[in-house]
């Protein structure tokens, strides 16, 4: 053994010599990790040890060295330190979704010539990030950057990846960042598969030279509104790509044919630009589209038949563009997997597409703003998931039919077909809804079809119904107490019709929980749901404000105080009425309150000073009613148009140019000719008894007291009653061609 001594203190004092060596940069790269400025949430993280390579998201090399620091959603805050490039040997870095704020720190990618992975997505930072970097950009090692949802801003020139030649992945979308995408994108990384440049400022024309991108597969662009110009032409080129999602842009031109190279296309959305010209005829050779979204630009002409042959699309929306055509001489039946159908807004004829009763998949059709006419067929009821149905503003008939079969639909929550059934009547019948029928049904929308008849009562039996849309109808009778045992109920609009009555009290009751849907609603609102005609879009129920629209009707009688208890009502619109009384004092309960209209009715007496305290109001007018006294002053209520207050002469003060002082006097004034007019109706009062006791006694008097007076008096009655029968009856002879019977 003791051949071996020197030996064993040798490779003894080579492991105290590593382990030291190890040790030692431990100690560095603890002291750099601890000094970092961020405070965590709970949990906080396990950085305890002596060993920091052992710690909560870091890792190390064989040396000791940390190449990881992987903290994602560790509910980290403060901000990013200098102290990071002490970590030399960093490779990956991933500090996303956190809470992290600030600017990054001046030369803060300098020191890292191994970094492959750096991920800062969904933080808070911010800064001009183009003051970051050497001229040399990018480590050549760089595989992924992800910076994505903070608030950098700046240019990203060519420069920064003049060394990323491996880079595979580049995420700069959600920023602010300005000028043009940086051209020779794939001159220098020729090997990138996704680039998202989306929900920036990007400005000027996407660069030529996609096509150079051999394994390009994703390419993001969208919402940058200052983009222009066409796509550019080599990008048909760029054969691996599976997504181009340009939407929200200003581009424009024709969708070329040769897009049907990229036959690996699984996603095209260039949606909301002004992309112009027809289809390609043989765009079914993208038979892998799942997402075809090319709605709100300026595409014309016919559908092509070959679209059919997408048979693995998923969602098609063609909306608000300016397609005609036959819609009927489609075949959607190959589309088995169709959930969302969208063609509205366009010029299509023909009746519904028997075909589309084949596509089982479909949860969504919206075909509203057309040309088309018909019935709604009962093969609508072998859609079992459709959930969505609009087919507003085309020429359907027979309302009692579509309620009929669409109340078997049991998994419909939404139907929307206003302007449509032209003058008929509303279906009156309580057995045409079954006791299953229209079972989820939350939202139903029939304004602007000039229906007659009164409001049925089957729509008592919709107990998930949240929305109700019979606005620009005719319909008469009274508003039924019935409405207030919907229980969801929370947007009733039954504007512009000939409805009398009172507003009932029932329809003040507080639902007991007020819970609204999460409901997806695809739709663009035109003139139903939405007022004024304003495009508008809720993607969800919850966006919609708790609402009462009864304007425009012949309802009257005071409103009643219990309108307090609408506490979540944000609009309430009267106008346009009969309603009489005083404002409620009450309305001032309800504190979200954003739209008040009280305007065209016969409303009296002063505006309730407590009406100051509605914080969130917006829009308001009492125009036109019988109010006087002053606006209350030193609130929001000056704020307002004067117009907002037009039509009431007794109003005064801000913002009306009439001063109180002003209206007091001249109300003086009145009161004092009303008081001499008074005086002088006394007068006449006096005169006008006095005459009637004179001329009573003149004449009755001596009858009551004579008794030979009084007989004469009642024998010249009869004689006078005799002669006016005799000629009564002469003239009834002569119209008969009786003769003449004198009695």
């Amino acid at each position: 053994m003791a051949d071996f001594t020197p030996q064993y203190l040798l490779f003894t004092l080579i492991l105290l010599g590593t382990f030291s060596a190890n040790h030692g940069c431990n100690q560095i790269a603890r002291k750099s990790l601890l000094s970092l400025p961020f405070t965590t949430s709970s949990p906080p993280l396990n950085w305890s040890s002596i060993d920091s390579c052992l710690w909560d998201g870091i890792s190390c090399d064989h040396k000791g060295q940390v190449t990881h620091v992987w903290l994602p959603s560790k509910g980290l805050r403060g901000s990013i330190s200098s102290v990071l490039g002490n970590l030399s040997r960093l490779s990956h870095l991933n500090l996303s979704n956190n809470s992290l704020s600030g600017p990054l720190p001046t030369g803060f990618f300098s020191s890292w010539n191994q970094l492959r992975v750096l991920d800062l997505s969904n933080n808070h930072l911010a800064g001009d990030i183009s003051s970051l970097f050497s001229s040399n950009g990018w480590p050549a090692s760089i595989q992924i950057v992800d910076i994505s949802k903070n608030d950098f801003n700046g240019m990203i020139q060519s420069l920064f990846l003049r060394q990323a030649w491996n880079l595979i992945e580049l995420n700069v979308s959600h920023n602010g960042f300005t000028g043009h995408i940086p051209s020779s994108l794939c001159i220098n990384s020729p090997s990138v598969r996704l680039l998202d440049f989306s929900f920036n400022n990007h400005s000027g024309q996407i660069p030529t030279g996609i096509g150079r991108c051999s394994k390009l597969e994703v390419f993001r662009a969208g919402f940058n509104y200052y983009l222009s110009g066409q796509l550019p032409h080599d990008i048909y080129n760029a054969i691996e790509l599976t997504e181009i999602s340009i939407p929200f842009s200003n581009l424009s031109g024709p969708i070329n044919s040769d897009i049907v190279n990229l036959t690996k296309l699984t996603i095209l959305e260039l949606y909301s630009n002004q992309f112009s010209g027809k289809l390609p005829l043989n765009i079914g050779k993208l038979s892998k589209l799942k997402q075809l979204l090319l709605h709100m630009n300026c595409l014309t002409g016919s559908l092509p038949q070959s679209l059919t042959n997408c048979t693995n699309l998923i969602e098609l929306n063609l909306r608000f563009n300016l397609f005609c055509g036959y819609i009927s001489t489609l075949n959607f039946s190959g589309l088995q997997q169709l959930t969302i159908l969208d063609l509205g807004g366009n010029e299509f004829t023909g009746k519904l597409p028997a075909g589309l009763y084949s596509c089982k998949s479909l949860k969504a059709i919206r075909l509203a703003q057309n040309r088309l006419e018909g019935q709604i067929m009962p093969e609508v009821l072998q859609l079992k998931l459709l959930q969505y149905l609009s087919l507003g503003d085309n020429k359907l008939t027979n309302l009692t039919e579509a309620i009929k079969v669409l109340s078997g639909c049991k998994s419909l929550i939404i139907v929307i077909l206003p302007l449509n059934f032209q003058h008929e009547a509303m279906p009156s019948d309580d057995s045409i809804v079954g006791s299953f029928g229209f079972e989820n049904l939350q939202v139903l929308g029939l304004g602007g079809c000039q229906l007659t008849g009164t409001l049925p009562s089957w729509l008592s039996k919709l107990k998930e119904l949240e929305v109700l849309d019979l606005s620009s109808n005719r319909i008469t009778g009274s508003i039924p107490g019935w409405l207030s045992t919907l229980p969801r109920l929370f947007y009733l609009d039954l504007s512009n019709n000939l409805i009398s009555g009172e507003f009932p009290k029932e329809l003040t009751a507080p639902k007991v929980e007020q819970s609204y849907s999460e409901s997806p609603i695809f739709v663009y609102k035109n003139g139903t749901i939405s007022k004024n005609c304003t495009f508008n879009q809720y993607n969800y129920l919850t966006s919609m404000p708790p609402a009462i629209y009864i304007g425009n009707n012949s309802l009257s009688g005071n409103v009643p105080i219990e309108i307090g208890h609408l506490l979540q009502l944000h609009v309430l619109d009267l106008s346009h009425n009969s309603f009489s009384g005083n404002i409620p004092y009450q309305i001032s309960e309800l504190t979200n309150l954003e739209k008040l209209d009280l305007s065209a009715n016969k409303f009296s007496g002063e505006i309730p000073a407590s009406l100051t305290s509605l914080h969130f109001l917006s829009w308001l007018s009492v125009a036109n009613n019988d109010l006087n006294g002053m606006i209350p002053s030193g609130t929001q209520l000056q704020s307002f148009d004067p117009s907002a207050y037009e039509g009431n002469p007794g109003l005064c003060g801000k913002p009306l140019p009439l001063e109180c002082a002003n209206v007091v006097s001249q109300n003086r004034d009145k009161e004092i000719q009303e008081e001499k007019r008074g005086l002088g109706n006394v007068g006449f009062r006096v005169s006008l008894v006095l005459g009637f006791i004179t001329g009573f006694w003149g004449v009755c008097g001596p009858l009551f007291f004579n008794n030979y007076w009084r007989v004469a008096y009642f024998q010249f009655l009869d004689s006078l009653k005799y002669s006016i029968n005799a000629q009564l009856a002469r003239c009834v002879a002569r119209l008969h061609g009786r003769p003449e019977i004198y009695l």
